[in-house]
């Protein structure tokens, strides 16, 4: 069968790998579909510190199911599915609550164990989540971006009637402001990159945020009639992005850090007390596959718009190189298998 293997930093390749054969639990899956995430192009890049190689990539797997043992979700051969990407031990405190992304030994399809990037794929059978019968393949891998922004909103605990600044317009932020807004919440789109806010605005945001060209507080402020908002959700990853919401963020409000920096961050800690904020975490995501289907499959956000285009496995390589070099010209890249 094919698979996309990272060799090393730099060097991606199609090649034949052999069938896999499913262990006691696992399902067998012919991969139908699958989406490059940033996460894979930081693989390439060899600046994912926690990706070994040689690596098959691919977390955003979709498929059909070929062989599964029984299971309590009544799946069976020839079944639509979505694969939950995030391996969680079950027996550490975190898992004991229900937060499994948080699992002190959490492996993620692609980085820390091979993932999906093949014809065929094996996986756990009770982390293979059932999608309708005609929800176009092309579509499905974006379940799993979706519920990443989902996780932070449900961090948030966002409202209707409030406002949520969103630092970085790819495709977590702007999958997160069209989440906002069906929740009934009012985006702020932040973004030095002119094209992704336009995006952002055709996508039904209509407050946008340049902090290039603009001052963002000042901004910020005019938005939320003086107050701020009452959440800001980092999902950029720059340094810059974490420091200015925890300025920009009300009093009482909550500051949601999706994006990884590369590096520590210096913040001023007297504003947490002073403001009196929740700070949190979203890490990957955690039981809300369910809901990032029905969000797209009932059109209750236009995640199609994010799709830049769909390719073939054999056209896998050619274009991780090309995202690497010219990131400016993609938000998702979708592959179809035969």
């Amino acid at each position: 069968m094919k698979q996309i293997k990272l060799v090393k930093p730099w060097e991606i390749i199609l090649e034949e790998g052999e069938m896999p054969v499913p262990k006691e639990g696992e399902a067998l899956i012919k991969v139908r579909s699958a989406g490059i995430c940033g996460s894979d192009i930081g693989a390439f890049r060899g600046t994912n510190g926690l990706v070994s190689y040689p690596r098959i990539i691919g977390h955003e797997i979709a498929g059909e199911i070929v062989s599964i043992p029984q299971n309590e979700k009544g799946l069976k051969a020839g079944d639509k599915v979505i694969l939950d990407p995030y391996l969680y031990c079950g027996k550490c405190y975190p898992c004991s609550i229900g937060r499994t992304n948080c699992c002190t030994d959490l492996k993620v399809l692609g980085v820390h164990v091979d993932g999906g990037f093949a014809e065929y794929f094996t996986h756990p059978a009770d982390m293979l989540v059932p999608v309708p019968s005609d929800m176009p393949w092309e579509l499905i891998p974006l379940a799993e971006p979706v519920t990443i922004s989902l996780h932070g909103i449900h961090r948030a605990k966002l409202k209707a009637g409030e406002h949520i600044a969103i630092s970085g317009a790819g495709p977590i932020g702007l999958l997160a402001a069209m989440i906002a807004l069906h929740y009934g919440a009012q985006p702020i789109m932040i973004d030095p990159v002119d094209e992704r806010l336009e995006k952002a605005r055709e996508l039904g945001v209509n407050y946008t945020v340049n902090p290039a060209k603009e001052n963002l507080l000042e901004k910020v402020k005019e938005y939320t009639n003086g107050r701020g908002p009452e959440v800001v959700m980092e999902a950029s990853g720059a340094q810059s992005a974490v420091r200015s919401a925890i300025d920009m963020v009300s009093n009482a409000g909550r500051v949601i850090l999706t994006g990884w920096p590369k590096a520590a961050t210096e913040l001023d800690t007297a504003m947490f007390t002073k403001k009196e904020l929740d700070i949190r975490g979203a890490r990957t995501s955690a039981g809300e596959f369910e809901e990032a289907i029905d969000l797209i499959y009932n059109n209750k956000i236009n995640a199609k718009a994010i799709l830049t285009k769909v390719i073939s496995i054999e056209e896998v390589p050619e274009t991780v190189i090309d995202i690497e070099k010219n990131p400016g010209s993609y938000l998702k890249v979708n592959v179809l298998m035969q």
